[in-house]
């Protein structure tokens, strides 16, 4: 996700205060989901049904199954609230709203009960364990209501935003299922690859934008329902519309699609997503997914994305939107294609589409950005975060690898994940050369498509360059090193 607004944040603070698992891109089996939603304009519900195909790619038998439930989060009295008090306005643009996440079925298991740390997780107990190899099917049926704010999920002014809109099966390592509370700070979300069905039904005058291609579409009784496949997904998402226009352009077989409001930044925005989409395919590895699609969308943040999918805050000035579609591009391949711990490891995929954008505007001057200006920047901010927090505090945390609730705030997590990320790659790319900095990360997707890489597997792409490239990124993660 790209965050905006990094000087205001820091101006109010100033003023105020092992591997995971995953289907991998060689087609081995994988779990499933075939989710059929209906989404109710004047209610502002969506009712959906997810029929849960889960295949067991672990060492060990499973007897129970756990989901997050990250449409809770926009509840009424909800523990880890979706929104700081410093983005408040710019997400409830008609007064705080609430939403949240009923399970009312759940069929062909022995148990379910809704827990977690705040009401965030769906544990299913089975009938019978499942082994190694082995798969089992379970139905969920869910309503999802829908609070009016600028976030991920929820009523925009012009758009129905549908990010993580299903229960989505947690993440599985040795120690369990990773359970992810909805902090402010970065985007808590750990997920696996899966294939998808998705069949959404909603007033004819809706357009739908999907994460995955048609596969078909009806309307009858003034509805529309259309079905989208997409395989080997980290998630998925849709944005609804009846407001929304389209401009599209064909890079080497992928359709890119820009949707917007009046007043969009369509032509840039397209030129950025298209542009941007060929370089990172040439760069780092082929962009598997069949189409692409961003939505300039109300959204209180700069910008977030969903495999084959980015949302846009519609309004940003023409750079601004420009950087923030780069940006989100590069998301496709650092954190949809090659997926992070991205509760504890936030930088690895900031950090890396951060980086990427830097590499994009550096090999396409006509934007406007340099390599040295952007870094320039990154590194003023940082330092500028540095000195805050030193004179307030007495002495800063500078560590990258924690729990993203241990970050006091924006302002903290942007300048670790993003700015000291940012010049953490710059540093390594200075050490082994343009060449092998390039052959390092192509190395790296090529080993994690459709996979949840751990730090330890990006720091080893890069230590045949140079033994001393561990050293180096181990004095940034453990906040040694001065800039």
């Amino acid at each position: 996700m790209k965050k905006l607004l990094c000087l205001a944040i820091a101006i109010c603070f100033i003023l105020g205060t092992a591997a995971l698992a995953a289907c991998s891109a060689k087609k081995e089996p994988c779990s499933a989901y075939d989710i059929s939603v209906s989404y109710d304009s004047e209610a502002g519900t969506l009712s959906g049904r997810e029929e849960f195909t889960f295949y067991n790619s672990y060492e060990n038998e499973l007897s129970e199954l756990k989901f997050n439930l990250y449409g809770n989060a926009f509840r009424e009295g909800a523990s880890y609230k979706p929104v700081s008090d410093s983005f408040k306005a710019r997400a409830y643009y008609a007064g705080e709203s609430y939403g949240k996440m009923e399970i009312s079925a759940v069929e062909n298991c022995a148990s379910w009960s809704v827990g977690g740390e705040d009401e965030n997780i769906l544990i299913v107990t089975l009938n019978e364990p499942v082994y190694p190899g082995q798969s089992v099917q379970i139905n969920i049926d869910y309503t999802l209501a829908l609070a009016k704010i600028n976030h991920r999920t929820g009523i925009t002014e012009n758009c129905v935003n549908l990010g993580n809109f299903y229960p989505v099966l947690c993440a599985y390592t040795s120690a369990g299922f990773v359970e992810c509370p909805y902090y402010v700070c970065g985007d808590p979300f750990v997920s696996e690859c899966a294939n998808y069905s998705v069949t959404a039904d909603v007033p004819e005058s809706f357009q739908i934008v999907s994460s995955g291609a048609e596969q078909s579409s009806s309307v009858a009784d003034g509805r529309r329902k259309t079905q989208y496949v997409l395989t080997n997904a980290r998630d998925f998402a849709l944005v609804l519309s009846e407001k929304l226009q389209t401009k599209s352009e064909n890079v080497d077989g992928v359709e890119v699609m820009y949707y917007y409001v009046d007043g969009g930044n369509a032509e840039a925005g397209l030129k950025a997503a298209a542009e941007s989409l060929r370089y990172f395919s040439e760069t780092f590895g082929k962009y598997i997914y069949p189409t692409y699609s961003v939505v300039e969308t109300g959204f209180c943040y700069g910008g977030m994305e969903y495999p084959a999918l980015s949302m846009i805050a519609e309004g940003q000035e023409i750079n601004d939107a420009v950087y923030t579609v780069v940006h989100e591009t590069a998301h496709q391949w650092w954190y949809a294609m090659v997926g992070s711990d991205q509760l504890t490891c936030g930088w690895q995929d900031e950090g890396l589409a951060e980086y990427s954008t830097l590499m994009f505007f550096e090999n396409n001057p006509d934007y406007g950005y340099t390599r040295t200006a952007i870094v320039d920047s990154a590194t003023r901010a940082y330092r500028a975060f540095f000195s805050v927090y030193n004179q307030l505090n007495g002495s800063v945390d500078t560590t990258m690898t924690r729990n993203l609730g241990a970050f006091s705030g924006e302002f903290e997590y942007t300048n670790i994940a993003y700015n000291k990320s940012l010049i953490m790659f710059d540093m390594l790319r200075k050490a082994v050369g343009d060449g092998n900095f390039k052959s390092c990360l192509r190395s790296y997707f090529e080993k994690y498509s459709g996979k949840i890489a751990p730090a330890e597997g990006l720091i080893s792409a890069f230590t045949p360059c140079s033994k001393d490239m561990e050293g180096l990124i181990a004095s940034f993660l453990g906040g040694k090193i001065l800039i």
